[in-house]
């Protein structure tokens, strides 16, 4: 049995590991890569593996850096089955359309402005490539054992990420091994706990804060920080939000602190179709998530919800304070380009940021200072304040990690240390090292390890 490291390593986008297990090539998770101009170059080159020699892709989430590069692969060639959770099957649904229309409409505003390299743009993949490999799915509930052969099997874990996600059991022969996916917090407000993780040979484990703990400063107390005082200088808060997880919390936060009156009655507007389905169908995974029933009605309730891009431009010729949620959370395309570019040149606004920013997108880029940054073929000047809320991740931080994967039985016999910058993955490895005294690697893009 080989694992083959064809994404998120030394980055936490593209997530990719290609098992080949002799009889068959299995691939889990395949995620788009995003940020850094030489990373989303990569979505562009050819796999070391042809699409059509892997017998079954298997999915630990929906997030488009963990499943966005299948209508590609599809479209390439891919012909098996994509095994994942009802929940994570739900999400893409939405998202993967989502993804190849935006690919589409990037290229097409491309070509109508004239700004692109390339003549014409052309899209990495369509809304129908999207659709054709949804065909493709396979879902199954947590802890159900799936037989892909007489030698291997896999089940899912809950990992309390977003609805649907998991961690991956996997056993082959005499062989076990545990794709972490994203791994959540153990003391989130909405979604639940990780499941305590079984004994295994071979742990993949992500480290997107692997050298990072999360501030004990509530965000609650952080986010009516924000919005007070923007609101009181006459402007309104634009948010960038991950439309699945990251959108829901935000509108539970803001329910709780309306309820409250801890914050001015805003409007608020959730301004992703996207995060707006997203969000119907968190409240069919009760079992997932810690919110009540009436708390799930507060929530959707508290946001107008916009679907057209009309609605979504008129947004933006009003001048009254408001608050605006839009995807997508780093920057890097959708309707928040076209909100940033409208607030971001006036002080009175907020852009605020409420999770993690991957190198070189416009998200990162703002964040750490830069006062003018290109959005749609036009520099755009941020005079706007920049803030972050410093404990609303949906990833575990370093200690949460440590204290999860104290729950092993043995150790393992190496931990893989995956989906984090550099120095991420290298100050995981170091404590892991110090604390349990595991074997771990940090391995390089397209690296190949022996497992057996």
């Amino acid at each position: 049995m080989q694992i083959s490291f064809l994404g998120a390593a030394g980055t936490v986008t593209g997530s990719k590991y290609l098992l080949d297990l002799g009889n068959q090539k299995i691939m889990v998770d395949c995620g788009l890569f995003q940020g850094l101009k030489e990373l989303r170059l990569r979505n562009w080159s050819p796999l070391p593996v042809r699409p059509v020699d892997v017998s079954s892709v298997i999915l630990t989430h929906a997030h488009i850096d963990h499943s966005g590069y299948l209508p590609l692969f599809y479209k390439n060639g891919f012909n098996g089955d994509v095994f994942c959770t009802h929940g994570t099957k739900d999400l893409c649904d939405v998202l993967l359309p989502d993804s190849g229309y935006l690919q589409e409409e990037e290229a097409n505003f491309a070509n109508r402005h004239g700004y692109s390299r390339h003549h014409p743009a052309l899209a990495l993949y369509t809304v129908h490539d999207a659709l054709k490999v949804l065909d493709r799915f396979v879902t199954y509930p947590y802890h159900h054992t799936v037989q892909l052969d007489d030698q291997t099997s896999f089940s899912f874990l809950p990992a309390g990420h977003i609805i649907g996600s998991s961690c991956v059991y996997l056993k082959h022969k005499n062989k076990t091994m545990l794709f972490s996916g994203d791994l959540g917090r153990p003391h989130d407000l909405v979604m639940k706990a990780p499941e305590e993780p079984p004994s295994v040979d071979f742990l993949v484990l992500e480290s997107t804060y692997g050298n990072r703990v999360h501030t004990a400063a509530h965000p609650l107390d952080e986010l009516a920080e924000v919005i007070n005082r923007t609101a009181e200088r006459g402007g309104s808060v634009i948010v960038p939000a991950f439309a699945v997880g990251r959108a829901q919390s935000l509108l539970y936060y803001l329910y709780l602190l309306k309820q409250a009156k801890r914050i001015p009655d805003l409007p608020v507007y959730l301004d992703s179709p996207m995060a707006v389905s997203a969000t119907n169908i968190f409240k069919r995974y009760h079992n997932e998530h810690r919110l009540d029933e009436k708390e799930i009605e507060g929530m959707a309730k508290v946001a107008n919800y916009i679907n057209t891009s009309f609605d979504s431009q008129r947004i933006d010729d009003g001048v009254n304070p408001k608050i605006i949620i839009s995807a997508s959370g780093m920057i890097t395309g959708g309707r928040i380009l076209h909100h940033v570019k409208a607030y971001a040149p006036d002080g009175r606004n907020t852009i605020l940021f409420t999770g993690y920013q991957a190198a070189e997108t416009r998200g990162q880029r703002i964040l750490s200072g830069e006062r003018e940054v290109k959005m749609l073929g036009e520099m755009v000047p941020i005079n706007a304040e920049i803030a972050s809320l410093s404990n609303m991740s949906a990833h575990a931080d370093s200690q949460e990690m440590l204290e999860w994967l104290r729950g092993f039985k043995r150790a393992p016999e190496k931990v893989f240390i995956i989906h984090g910058e550099k120095d991420a993955a290298l100050a995981l490895k170091e404590l892991i090292t110090k604390e349990l005294h595991w074997q771990c690697v940090v391995p390089n893009y397209q690296d190949t390890y022996q497992l057996t």
